[in-house]
């Protein structure tokens, strides 16, 4: 019996051994197995880490080029931005359109309700008009650029731009020369002050503004500006032709601009030039796409605020470089008037501003004028 008994405590002892390799067995079993789970799901979650890395880094790094269009101040716009997937956009275009239309409530002569047209209407000299940011700024740019052309450029012109039927009034026609003179008795940008930096008081009752060729330029510096603001680096904005520029494109070369071939004839996407743009603006004004013809001559839209008459020195087109696109707008219209000799002369002397002016000769030939330190790239 004892033996008996020793023989199933052994047989017994045997069976818990070999039960206990069993579970330490599994239990080792199960830790490898869950190391391996462990390390498999690190090496997903670095996966993972990697991925959301990589993407962050092509977000920005690798650019995207977004285009914006609308209408604006009778005409159109076209603005380019180039930024990265992750730099939020979202709204822009509502607030270009916002700021375009504040713009356009002050300085538009189509509107009755506008600033300037209020202002023309007024009948009273002496008296304190109250005007806004904008139109402040325009006319403080409005009158350096009036003194620096010797009133080529004249923001006042718009009796004589209505008697040619070229305005909001009056039909396409040689007017007599008495009453090209009377208009002349309400032209004067010297006859509008600027009091306090809020005011504009007339002294000669008659005098109306037109802000036209001034104010996109105007809407271009401020849409650069709004762009900036927004930490947008790299974009090109044009609105009616005028052009301001900054950073680079897409591909990270500058912007190319087109000036478009000064003839009647040309079609209207036809590239005379092109200017290679970075962080500065390029306004051209030409006399090739409206005017009117009579008896085998043409009369321009572009009037001499000094005569009264139609620009007739064989300017076609000016094109201006300058840091601000309401200085180039104003001042490219300034050298139609003023002519090659006295445009060169006047520019040579502006510190940051260049320009190209094109002549027509009699037989048909163009001629390009160049200021002195007009890219010499560009003059292609």
């Amino acid at each position: 019996l004892a033996r008996t008994r020793r023989r199933v405590s052994r047989a017994a002892s045997t069976i818990i051994m070999i039960r206990g390799k069993r579970i330490k067995a599994v239990m080792v079993e199960g830790l490898k197995k869950f190391q391996r789970h462990r390390c498999e799901t690190s090496r997903r979650i670095f996966s993972a880490l990697m991925v959301l890395l990589c993407l962050t880094a092509c977000g920005c790094t690798v650019r995207r080029e977004t285009v914006f269009t609308g209408r604006t101040m009778g005409t159109t716009y076209s603005i380019k931005l180039v930024t990265s997937y992750l730099q939020p956009i979202s709204g822009l275009q509502d607030r270009i359109d916002k700021r375009l239309d504040d713009i356009n409530r002050s300085m538009s002569i189509y509107r009755d309700d506008s600033e300037i047209s209020r202002f023309n209407h007024l009948t009273t000299v002496g008296e304190r008009f109250w005007v806004s940011d904008d139109f402040i700024r325009v006319m403080q740019m409005a009158r350096k650029i009036f003194l620096i052309t010797n009133g080529a450029w004249d923001g006042t012109v718009k009796p004589l731009v209505d008697l040619w039927g070229f305005g909001s009034e009056g039909k396409r026609a040689v007017p007599p020369p008495a009453v090209v003179q009377q208009r002349l008795q309400a032209v004067g940008f010297d006859a509008i002050q600027v009091v306090e930096e809020r005011f504009l008081v007339k002294h000669n009752a008659a005098v109306s503004l037109d802000l036209g060729s001034i104010a996109k330029g105007y809407g271009v510096d401020q849409i650069a500006a709004l762009l900036r603001d927004s930490g947008i680096k790299n974009f090109m904005v044009e609105i009616g032709g005028e052009v301001c520029a900054a950073g680079l494109r897409k591909d990270g070369l500058a912007w190319r601009i087109g000036i478009n071939t000064p003839r009647k004839d040309a079609p209207p996407d036809e590239v005379y030039k092109i200017v290679n743009l970075t962080d500065r603006a390029l306004a051209t004004s030409g006399d090739y796409r409206n005017f009117f013809e009579i008896a085998g001559r043409n009369y321009s839209h572009v009037i001499d605020p000094r005569s009264g008459y139609p620009v007739a020195n064989g300017v076609v087109s000016a094109s201006v470089l300058a840091a601000a696109a309401t200085f180039a707008d104003g001042l490219a219209t300034a050298l139609m008037v003023m002519g090659p000799a006295e445009g060169i002369e006047l520019v040579n002397r502006l510190e940051g501003v260049e320009c190209l002016i094109v002549e027509m000769q009699t037989d048909g030939t163009l001629i390009d004028h160049y200021s002195n330190a007009f890219p010499a790239a560009d003059r292609n």
